[in-house]
């Protein structure tokens, strides 16, 4: 969980930092962007490989050697003296980390018994759950109060730890076939080259396109068909290849195909949200960075409180019902922000998230216990590998559709609210002579005081607009959680883990 939560972690605590990294090496923020974008598309790419690496080198070997890389990377991002080089870096730290999060997964369900999968998740769900959501409030404090570069040099010692404690705890286990080049494995080039250009085209896709207006620019098309064209031939090409990069055979088992696709809409809705609650309290309320990320904290105590609390009940109540209380209660939360107003106060804030918040704790150990109870464990690799892939694909579709969405939104309620804005209009007319008649008792004249007050007016109704399109975008995601019901439904039974796993 150590080095999982370092390497969630880093996503999101770079975002903050941009305009100083920008500011540092003499680029533009739109330049700078790309030290999360190229981060992303390689992260990405090895995510799904896990499995066949840990075929190749043994997956102990293989864990340790992206912990390294990772940690390497990162002490490398933190001396960078330009944008370029800080991109390559950013690159290796992404190969490096993509695949911790499924590697890390796969030993802790090979490591414990059935019974004991539930609480051994819980306490890794805690570091997947958590790390975005404190995320851009660490990134935030260290940057303000040391440099940018500590954002990158704080994982040197957390990496180290993890390997240390790999290296004496972690063991592969007896029933792991590896497989050499001498024992007649071959490097999959097709395989790679395709998955690889699909992933990072759709990873730049999903992060460029709202700044580029989305199909409105040929670069954004060029991108969405490189992407259909590869993923779709990969699929192709590695249910037929002898060793496959990406099993997609695993996908054969109900009830990890339908929990991969509930976490791809969880990713989406986790991301989508944890993106536009800061962006809501910053922009439009006003609040500091830090105030913005201590608005998100409590949600994350929520978590660390619950997730044990989850692990145990599993014991005792089918994951199922657990997904289905936790789809409910995230709802809940989402539809509390979707009634908030620029005139809500930091309390009803905090509170929303922490419901929420408990929603999400109810969530993730459950979904991963269905998907991997049937799973045969010498597969376990590559269900990992698809599993996460499909977490974080769904986080970077959920944040791209969340900033689009309010964008658009923005633009349809100021639309419709700008028609209020006319001489024609009583209500318009009598706010205007009241400011106007504020302004000038401040000592402006009546013509300045006029135009100011039109000024004012039509400030506050985009902030009106902007604050109903946050309100809308909430209440899609909230419909969206309430739509990963019916696929619970579709999964098979599951009795709780008191003894050997039993399916109706």
């Amino acid at each position: 969980m150590i080095a999982t939560f370092m390497e969630v972690l880093d996503t999101t605590v770079v975002s903050v930092s941009l305009p100083h990294i920008a500011g540092n090496l003499s680029a533009s923020v739109d330049e700078s962007t790309w030290a999360l974008t190229s981060y992303l598309v390689a992260n990405a790419i090895i995510l799904p490989m896990g499995g066949w690496f840990s075929m190749l080198m043994g997956r102990k070997r293989f864990y340790m050697t992206c912990v390294a890389l990772f940690t390497i990377s990162s002490f490398l991002c933190g001396l960078a003296p330009t944008l370029g080089l800080l991109i390559l870096f950013r690159v290796l730290q992404g190969l490096g980390g993509g695949a911790l999060q499924p590697v890390s997964q796969a030993i802790l369900v090979e490591t414990f018994p059935r019974e004991k999968q539930g609480m051994a998740m819980a306490i890794f769900g805690m570091g997947v759950v958590v790390a975005p959501i404190i995320g851009p409030t660490l990134g935030g404090w260290i940057t303000d109060n040391y440099s940018w570069r500590w954002v990158f040099y704080i994982n040197i010692p957390i990496g180290v730890l993890s390997l240390l404690l790999t290296s004496a705890l972690i063991f592969d286990p007896p029933y792991l076939v590896r497989k050499g080049f001498k024992d007649g494995l071959r490097i999959d080039y097709v395989g790679f080259g395709l998955l690889a250009l699909g992933l990072g085209a759709l990873e730049v896709m999903l992060d460029e396109g709202q700044k580029e207006d989305w199909f409105g620019s040929h670069m954004i098309v060029t991108f969405f068909v490189i992407t259909v064209v590869c993923l779709v031939a990969v699929v192709f090409w590695e249910l037929r290849h002898e060793h496959p990069v990406i099993d997609f055979r695993v996908l054969k088992e109900r009830n990890f195909a339908l929990s991969t696709l509930t976490m791809l809409m969880l990713g989406f809705v986790l991301y989508g949200s944890t993106t536009l609650m800061p962006l809501l309290l910053q922009t439009l309320l006003g609040y500091t960075a830090m105030l913005s990320g201590m608005v998100l904290s409590p949600g994350g105590l929520v978590v660390v409180v619950c997730m044990p609390i989850v692990g145990n009940m599993l014991r005792k109540v089918q994951a199922r019902w657990m997904i289905i209380f936790g789809c409910l209660v995230c709802s809940g939360g989402l539809f509390l922000m979707a009634r908030f107003n620029l005139y809500i106060d930091y309390r009803t804030a905090v509170t929303s998230r922490m419901v929420q918040s408990l929603g999400m704790a109810f969530l993730f150990v459950p979904i991963s216990t269905v998907a991997f109870a049937l799973i045969d464990r010498t597969r376990t690799g590559y269900a990992t590998g698809i599993f996460n892939l499909a977490r974080n694909i769904g986080g970077s579709s959920g944040i791209a559709a969340a900033t689009t969405m309010l964008a658009r939104r923005a633009q349809y309620h100021q639309q419709v609210l700008v028609a209020h804005l006319t001489p024609y209009d009583g209500r318009f007319r009598e706010s205007l002579a009241g400011v106007s008649a504020m302004l000038q008792s401040r000592g402006a004249s009546a013509a300045d005081a006029a135009v100011q007050a039109n000024g004012m007016l039509y400030g506050s109704m985009v902030r009106q607009a902007t604050m109903l399109s946050f309100a809308d975008t909430f209440w899609f995601m909230g419909v969206l959680f309430l739509c990963i019901i019916p696929l619970v439904f579709m999964m098979k039974k599951i009795k709780p883990a008191r003894r050997p796993v039993m399916v109706e």
